[in-house]
């Protein structure tokens, strides 16, 4: 069954990479690495680090003990900031269709929308990297 709130693959390989970071700090992994434990296309995952890297969100470090490293602690990093890095600023949510059927004046589907809207940019701008930094506690690379 399809899902009508849809994240990009970039955004999630975004989301999963940094958390993984964050559970190590200081911890160099490698875009193989990190792929490994996501389970992830290491060509896909590698573009999506270079956007973090190229937005200071991470560092990156050639040679055999290279690797990625977040750039600034996991308690100093929103999800919100993933999320723009990689797919730039949120917008509002308009129609979960993505077409203007009812123009939004008779939206039956409204108020369940914009709550559902409200919730997750709230999430993305209260969630801190370190907040998700556990779900990886266990994981050694």
């Amino acid at each position: 069954m399809a899902s009508p709130l849809k994240v990009s693959e970039a955004v999630s390989l975004a989301f999963h990479a940094t958390a993984l970071l964050a559970s190590g700090p200081g911890r160099a992994l490698s875009a193989r690495d990190i792929a490994g434990v996501l389970g992830a296309s290491e060509a896909h995952l590698a573009k999506v680090l270079r956007r973090l890297t190229k937005a200071g969100m991470v560092h990156s470090t050639v040679g055999p003990k290279g690797g990625y490293v977040l750039a600034r602690p996991s308690d100093k990093v929103l999800l919100q900031e993933v999320y723009e890095t990689i797919e730039g600023p949120l917008t509002p949510l308009r129609c979960l269709f993505g077409t203007p059927v009812c123009l939004g004046k008779f939206c039956i589907f409204r108020s369940s929308l914009e709550d559902v809207d409200k919730r997750l940019r709230d999430w993305l701008a209260n969630t801190r990297l370190s907040d998700l930094s556990q779900v990886f506690a266990v994981e050694e690379v």
